[in-house]
């Protein structure tokens, strides 16, 4: 489950980079190429928060991770189904989306039992999500060009930091660890570690 979790990290890595460079170099996107963009993101980034959920065997992440999963559908559904949005109201809409994933990520770090560094490339998952979003907020009335080229920066970021998150969990898990997902699916050596280093440890005879 661990070397999944860490192979749909880089899928998703990839795809989020391949699309921001997408985004970026279409100098004449539309507002419905932009919509099309933002739902496949959305829809992909759903299914690594669903795999996330079930690779943990606690209820916090789980609800946590199916929660981000929930909002990524329901986000792309809502952009596709307005015919008529606007590049204000989709504006607005991407902002929204990505400061709440952005801070429940935030919160998914905090609460991780993982090591330091996988802890924080989760956190700045989320901190880059947040940014985003008030970058994207603060600029409501640009255009779609203008968006795009923030979305683009804002996936290319993204995707780099799944890229080495995930490389790191599956060196960690080459390395002979046994990555424990009870946090939030990223963690350092884990409770099998733990079981291997008690079984190690020599007992006292009795006197």
């Amino acid at each position: 489950m661990v070397r999944s979790t860490s192979t749909s990290m880089l899928v998703r890595g990839v795809i989020a980079l391949i699309m921001g460079i997408f985004a970026i170099a279409w100098p004449g996107v539309t507002i419905a190429v932009l919509v099309a963009l933002f739902a496949i993101y959305v829809f992909c980034d759903a299914f690594g928060q669903f795999h996330r959920a079930f690779a943990s065997d606690r209820a916090g992440p789980v609800a946590g991770h199916v929660l981000l999963g929930v909002l990524d559908i329901v986000a792309g559904i809502v952009a596709l189904a307005w015919p008529g949005i606007t590049a204000f109201v989709l504006t607005v809409w991407i902002a929204a989306w990505a400061v709440v994933t952005g801070v429940i990520e935030i919160g998914s770090a905090v609460a991780s039992r993982g090591t330091s560094g996988l802890r924080l490339s989760l956190g700045l998952l989320g901190v880059a999500s947040v940014l985003f979003g008030i970058v994207v907020f603060a600029h409501p009335y640009a255009g779609a060009v203008s968006v795009a080229l923030l979305f683009g920066l804002f996936l290319l970021v993204y995707g780099v930091d799944l890229l080495v998150t995930g490389g790191r969990m599956h060196r960690d898990q080459q390395a002979g660890g046994h990555l424990d997902t009870g946090a939030t699916g990223w963690t350092g050596l884990g409770r099998h570690a733990d079981t291997r280093r008690q079984a190690d440890r020599p007992t006292s005879s009795p006197r």
